[in-house]
């Protein structure tokens, strides 16, 4: 192994990860090579010489954010069984990843949309698409619930998924801006109410 690549590469992991941990806490504008740098430190020009540019390392964030996410939300909800069992897996998942106050992780999903709505640039498009991504895979889930019988005939997928992402918003607010620690569990009793009203009768 050479070692001096893979000091680098676990260099560049970690100037992500303090990154990733600023970008969660402080938002992806707080960025900076410098900050980066100090935290870690080490020189700017380090940070500088396995970046690149702080365009690069906000879109490095991004990239390693969405990895994390799918590891941490989408990929053990895929153990639940097929339908609402899954889609509850998802929300359940999400909710505990960003209430996280200790650990900072947020959801840059939805705190990035608030930040970037007046942004056209290339790191908005990328951060829509993620969104989009995930946003479609929530309504798969919803559709295949909707399938299997565990929904009304009449639900609307897309409308199902713009209502919990709209407690998901709530949830983000409560916890991260009030600091209410009752937030993620008021947001669990708002998603059981919510597909209360869709779920159907049948169901069992």
């Amino acid at each position: 192994m050479d070692t001096h690549a893979s000091k680098s590469e676990l260099t560049l992991a970690a100037i992500v990860d303090a990154a990733l941990d600023m970008a969660a806490s402080q938002g992806m504008e707080s960025l900076s090579l410098g900050e980066v740098a100090r935290r870690l430190g080490i020189s700017k020009s380090g940070v500088f010489s396995r970046v690149g540019s702080r365009e690069a390392l906000q879109r490095a964030v991004l990239d390693e954010y969405d990895r994390r996410f799918v590891e941490a939300v989408f990929t053990p909800a895929m153990q639940a069984p097929r339908g609402l069992p899954r889609l509850d897996a998802l929300v359940g998942n999400w909710i505990t990843r960003a209430a996280n106050v200790d650990t900072h992780t947020g959801c840059i999903y939805v705190a990035g949309a608030f930040e970037y709505d007046d942004f056209d640039t290339p790191l908005r498009e990328r951060l829509q698409e993620n969104v989009q991504r995930w946003r479609a895979a929530l309504e798969r889930t919803a559709v295949q619930a909707l399938e299997a019988g565990h929904l009304r005939p009449d639900t609307d997928a897309r409308q199902l998924v713009f209502e919990v992402y709209s407690l998901m918003v709530g949830l983000m607010h409560d916890a991260r801006f009030l600091r209410d620690p009752e937030a993620p569990e008021r947001v669990r009793l708002a998603y059981r109410r919510l597909i209360s009203t869709y779920r159907s009768f049948s169901a069992a």
